[in-house]
């Protein structure tokens, strides 16, 4: 316990500490802010087979969700390293108003092209979101500390986690509210969210924050979107195009010289980098980085395919849909906390990586065995053990990164976690979507070739034949010979012939299987990584108070006076919230 200063205060208070209270004033603020980026994704996914539908293009969804991965995972290092350089503040109330911004564009879009092009813009604010209010958390609590505010995280997470798919259900499933298509309120419902979120971020939000020389990298930040984008687009594209296509090369090509470009603008600005070279000497933040790549592609690949198969294979509404993945949610919240809970009493984290990518693997394994009569007890208990996977992961790896960094460097450390996490799950979900699509028409094809040999399906075409309904045909179409089934609106399988419907079902079951296999099989890397990761003892201070400390240590020895008076400084100003920033 502390000694009582002059004052009353504790001497640690005294000292600089942010009080208990204080830290729940900021958390208020940040909660806000992930909440509107958490409570995005989930009322998206729930959503997306109705807006694709609507947008005739449900094959090009991919599109939307990758030009939003993009610009959130090219803007994340951005913001990492503007907030170290001019305080996180002002960073985190920009990425709020670009987020609702393009929150509003969305709600207009009348093309998937269009949804992608406004998507990508909300994607800007998003990447300053999660980033940033990781950043300040390890700015004002101890890494083992951190578990006694891991309920928060849990609470917005959980919160938003069971209010998107009711929400996005309930949305998609209006035909419209107040003059417009009920499933554009998917992205207006952000408009007050965000406008809270701005009011309380500029009232409560202050962060310590020391001004220090520095240049922005805006040539790195060039070469890194000239290097991400092209590959992520080929990505998505490449099944359409060929892999070895003329446009194809030309994206690899693009692609190779921005990386090669981005790191030799990397190593000329040294320190003032976007992701400085020299973080990649430690071996916790190379193998942590690695680790976190291969996890967000399994996790972002493989949960893009659980609403689909939930709506299409099992003919979910939105709302059941989304209400159904609940077990995952309940399998990240129980695991988080626990992990949390273990990390501040035992200050050993590296297990829970370990745990959580091997449960992971399996869960997702055990998903490619997901088919068209597949009982829902099942699919729950799949869930369940991903889930405990992915609350085994989030919290302990970004945890290894901030504590193996110079607490200067908490902001672009931070960020470069979040950006290779997110860059696993943009190039995870391009390829997993291409993959599924490139094999559905052919599992499609075969399955319709084996029915029709079969008499139940000869007598539902029959029947079908006699009685035309649109929703019959495109499998009518397919099966004479016509062409492939159209997938760029697939609401007409709920109102099929069960019979006709059925091989195009399995088709999509079947095609789902490969890729939940693939994403599996990309895991084993992650847990590669996680084991080689060194595990470093918990620091017990703050990012802001290791700070304050390192630049107290490169003061000159002979000025005590002036070092004593910035210690007051300081401490006086963390004590009232610190300046603000």
């Amino acid at each position: 316990m502390s000694a009582p200063a002059p004052g009353g205060a504790p001497a640690d208070q005294q000292a600089g500490q942010l009080s208990h209270r204080q830290i729940l004033t900021i958390f208020a603020g940040l909660m806000i802010g992930l909440f509107l980026a958490a409570l995005d994704q989930t009322i998206v996914a729930t959503s997306i087979r109705t807006i694709a539908d609507d947008l005739q293009g449900l094959s090009l969804q991919a599109w939307a969700t990758t030009a939003y991965l993009i610009t959130a995972t090219i803007s994340t290092p951005l913001y990492g390293k503007l907030s170290d350089l001019y305080g996180r503040k002002p960073l985190f109330l920009t990425a709020i108003s670009i987020f609702v911004v393009g929150s509003v564009a969305c709600s207009f879009a009348t093309s998937m092209y269009e949804l992608a092009a406004f998507r990508g813009l909300q994607g800007l604010g998003a990447g300053g979101l999660f980033s940033l209010a990781l950043t300040i958390i390890g700015d004002i609590v101890a890494p083992r500390e951190r578990a006694r505010y891991q309920g928060y995280f849990v609470a917005v997470f959980g919160t938003s986690s069971v209010l998107g798919p009711v929400a996005g259900g309930f949305f998609a499933g209006q035909p419209q509210i107040l003059f417009f298509d009920g499933w554009r309120w998917v992205f207006l419902i952000n408009v007050p969210l965000g406008i809270i979120a701005l009011v309380v971020v500029t009232r409560v939000l202050n962060v310590p924050h020391v001004r220090r020389p520095h240049r922005i990298d805006w040539p790195g930040a060039l070469a890194l979107a000239t290097g991400l984008v092209p590959l992520l687009i080929v990505a998505e594209q490449g099944r359409t195009w060929g892999w070895d296509s003329t446009r194809a090369i030309a994206c690899y090509v693009i692609g190779l010289v921005g990386v090669v470009a981005f790191l030799l603008a990397e190593r000329r600005i040294g320190d003032d980098a976007l992701l400085p070279l020299r973080f990649f000497r430690s071996g916790v933040f190379s193998w942590g980085s690695l680790a976190a790549f291969v996890a967000g592609a399994g996790m972002f690949g493989a949960l893009a395919l659980l609403p689909l198969y939930l709506q299409i294979v099992k003919g979910s509404t939105p709302t059941e849909a989304g209400l159904q993945t609940l077990p995952l949610v309940l399998g990240i919240m129980s695991m988080s906390v626990l992990s949390g809970q273990l990390i501040s009493r035992t200050g050993r984290y590296k297990v829970w990586p370990v745990i959580g990518l091997t449960l992971m693997i399996v869960g997702i394994g055990a998903l490619s065995r997901l088919g068209v009569d597949t009982p829902y007890w099942q699919v729950a208990l799949f869930m369940v053990v991903v889930g405990w996977g992915l609350g085994a992961n989030m919290q302990p790896l970004t945890l290894a990164v901030q504590n193996a960094m110079p607490p200067r460097d908490m902001g672009v450390a931070t960020a470069s976690a979040t950006f290779f996490r997110q860059m696993g799950g943009t190039l995870g979900t391009a390829v997993f979507l291409s993959l599924l699509f490139g094999a559905l028409g052919s599992r499609i094809a075969d399955n319709l070739r084996a029915a029709a040999a079969t008499p139940q399906f000869r007598a539902a075409v029959a029947d079908a034949e006699a009685a035309p309904s649109p929703a019959n045909a495109p499998i009518l179409g397919a099966v004479r010979g016509n062409g492939a089934i159209p997938l760029d609106d697939s609401s007409f399988l709920s109102r099929a012939d069960p019979v006709l419907a059925r091989p195009v079902l399995e088709g999509f079951a079947g095609a789902m299987s490969v890729v939940f296999l693939a994403a599996a099989a990309v895991l084993v890397l992650g847990l590669v990584a996680v084991l080689m990761m060194r595990e470093l003892p918990l620091r017990t201070q703050s990012g802001v108070d290791a700070r304050r400390a390192e630049e107290l240590e490169r003061r000159p020895a002979e000025d005590p006076i002036e070092t004593l008076r910035a210690v007051g400084d300081a401490g006086g100003r963390a004590g009232r919230g610190g300046p603000r920033s």
